[in-house]
C-alpha cells in the first residue's frame, strides 16, 4: 500500500461518507416532540455553524500535527497522553462503534419497509458482521469505488430534497410540538442539539487518515471545511422537507425504529410519490447507510492501532505492516453489536452526541494550550482560535444543560472516564516497567 495517496477530492468524500448517516433521518423525529418547526430549523443552523467552527479549529490542529489518529493523536501530542488515552477510548466505545450500530439499525429499519420478513435488528447484526469481515481480511473499496459511493449518497439526498420540494408542502408549517412549553424552551433546545451533534459527527473524519494524504497540511484542512459545508447545506434542506411535511405524531415512528414499518424518509416519499417511490427511497437509503458503516469500520481501527503501537492497548490490536489491524476491526465490531442488542436507539443517539461533543471540545481547547503553554509548536492561526472559542462556548452551554437534565448522560460519561483512567494508569505502569526492562537489557548487552 502506497503512502500519501489521498487527494482533496477523496478527503472531501471521506468526510461526507462519515457524516451522512442515520442522524439526519432520525434527529428531527425526536426534536419534534419538544420544539416548534422554527426552533428545529434554527437548531440545525446552529449545528451547522458549530460543526464548521469545529472543522476550522481542527484544520488548525491538523496543520500542527499532520498525522493519523484523530483526537487521540492530537491530545496525546499537544496536551498529555492521559487525555489522548481518554479520547481514544471515547472513539473506541462511542466515536465509531456507536455510530456504526445506529447506522446499521437504521439500514435495517429501511430494509423492513420493503417487506415484513426483514428483521431490522438481525439485518443490523448481519451488516456489522459483514463489514467487520470485509475490512478484517483487507478486502475494501478502492478510492475510486468509495468516491462513487459518496456520489451516490449525495444524489440520494439531493433527489430526496427535490422530490420533497417539488411534490410536498412549501408553506410554513403550523403544527405544535407534542410537549409544548410557554416561552422559549431553552433547556429542551440545548439538549436536542445533541441529536444534531450526532448527525454532524464525522466532520473530522479526514484527520484519522491524515498520514495517507499526499499533502496533509494543505488537503486535510480543506477536506474538513468543504465536506462539512456541503453536508450542512444538504441537512438544512432535508430538515425543511421533514418539518414542512410531517407532524410530531408522524415523527414518533423514530421511537420504535426496530419494529416500525415506516421511517421519516419513507413517509415523505410515500405521501409525495406513492409506494414505489417509498421503496426506491428505502433501497437508496440502505446503500447510504451501508457506505457509512463501511467507511467507519475502515477508519475507526486506525485510532486503536495507533494506541496499540504506543503501548496503550494490547499489541494484538496494532496489526502488521501493510495489513489491516484485524484485532482492532474485530473489537470495534463486537462493541457495535453490543450496542445494537443492548440499548434503545434514542438513548444511544443523545448520549453519544454529548460525549462526542465533550471530547471534540477538549481537542479544540488544545489550540489554546499550544498558544500559551507549548511554544515549541507552530503558533495557531487567529481564525482557528476564534473558531475554537465559538465552538467551546456553544459546547459548554450544551454540556451544562445535558448533564443537568440527563441522569443517563452522567452515568455514561462518568463510567467511561473512570474505566479509561483505570486502563491508562494500568497500561502506563506496564509500559514503564517494560521500558525499564528494555533499558536494563540494553545496558547489560555485551555489545556495549
Amino acid at each position: 500500500m502506497k503512502d500519501h495517496r489521498l487527494g482533496l477530492y477523496s478527503g472531501v468524500g471521506m468526510v461526507i461518507a462519515n457524516m451522512i448517516g442515520a442522524g439526519v433521518f432520525l434527529s428531527t423525529g425526536y426534536m419534534a416532540q419538544d420544539l416548534t418547526p422554527g426552533q428545529i430549523l434554527v437548531a440545525w443552523v446552529i449545528g451547522a455553524l458549530l460543526a464548521l467552527c469545529g472543522a476550522r479549529a481542527y484544520a488548525g490542529i491538523a496543520r500542527i500535527v499532520p498525522h493519523s489518529g484523530g483526537e487521540y493523536r492530537f491530545l496525546s501530542t499537544l496536551v498529555h497522553p492521559a487525555l489522548g488515552y481518554l479520547a481514544g477510548w471515547a472513539s473506541l466505545l462511542l466515536g465509531f462503534s456507536a455510530p456504526i450500530a445506529i447506522d446499521a439499525v437504521a439500514a435495517g429499519a429501511f430494509a423492513h419497509t420493503l417487506g415484513d420478513w426483514v428483521n431490522p435488528t438481525l439485518f443490523a447484526v448481519v451488516l456489522i458482521l459483514l463489514m467487520t469481515a470485509v475490512h478484517a481480511v483487507g478486502l475494501r473499496f478502492s478510492v475510486t469505488a468509495q468516491n462513487a459511493l459518496v456520489a451516490l449518497k449525495i444524489l440520494l439526498v439531493v433527489g430526496f430534497i427535490i422530490v420533497g420540494l417539488w411534490g410536498g408542502n412549501n408553506s410554513w408549517p403550523t403544527w405544535r410540538p407534542t410537549n409544548p412549553s410557554e416561552g422559549f424552551p431553552l433547556g429542551a433546545f440545548m439538549q436536542n442539539l445533541f441529536y444534531i451533534a450526532f448527525a454532524f459527527s464525522g466532520w473530522n473524519a479526514a484527520v484519522y487518515a491524515a498520514s495517507e494524504f499526499r499533502n496533509p497540511r494543505r488537503d486535510v484542512p480543506r477536506a474538513l471545511l468543504l465536506g462539512c459545508s456541503i453536508v450542512g447545506i444538504l441537512y438544512l434542506f432535508v430538515n425543511w422537507v421533514f418539518v414542512a411535511n410531517l407532524t410530531p405524531e408522524q415523527c414518533r415512528v423514530v421511537n420504535d425504529y426496530e419494529t416500525a414499518r415506516i421511517t421519516l424518509g419513507h413517509l415523505i416519499m410515500r405521501n409525495v410519490v406513492g409506494d414505489l417511490g417509498a421503496a426506491c427511497m428505502s433501497v437508496l437509503a440502505i446503500i447510504a447507510f451501508i457506505s457509512a458503516v463501511s467507511a467507519m469500520t475502515f477508519l475507526g481501527p486506525r485510532v486503536y492501532a495507533a494506541m496499540a503501537r504506543d503501548g496503550f492497548l494490547p499489541a494484538a490490536l496494532k496489526g502488521k505492516e501493510g495489513r489491516p489491524p484485524v484485532g482492532a476491526v474485530m473489537l470495534q465490531g463486537a462493541i457495535a453489536l453490543f450496542l445494537v442488542l443492548a440499548y434503545q436507539l434514542g438513548e444511544v443517539l443523545s448520549n453519544v452526541g454529548a460525549i462526542l461533543t465533550l471530547f471534540s471540545a477538549l481537542t479544540v481547547f488544545s489550540l489554546f494550550w499550544v498558544r500559551f503553554r507549548r511554544k515549541e509548536f507552530p503558533r495557531p492561526q487567529t481564525a482557528a482560535l476564534v473558531a475554537a472559542l465559538i465552538y467551546l462556548a456553544f459546547s459548554g452551554v450544551m454540556l451544562y444543560f445535558g448533564f443537568r437534565s440527563s441522569p443517563t448522560l452522567n452515568l455514561w460519561v462518568g463510567s467511561s472516564i473512570l474505566a479509561a483512567l483505570v486502563g491508562y494508569f494500568l497500561t502506563r505502569s506496564r509500559r514503564s516497567a517494560q521500558t525499564e526492562r528494555e533499558v536494563t537489557e540494553e545496558a547489560a548487552s555485551p555489545d556495549r
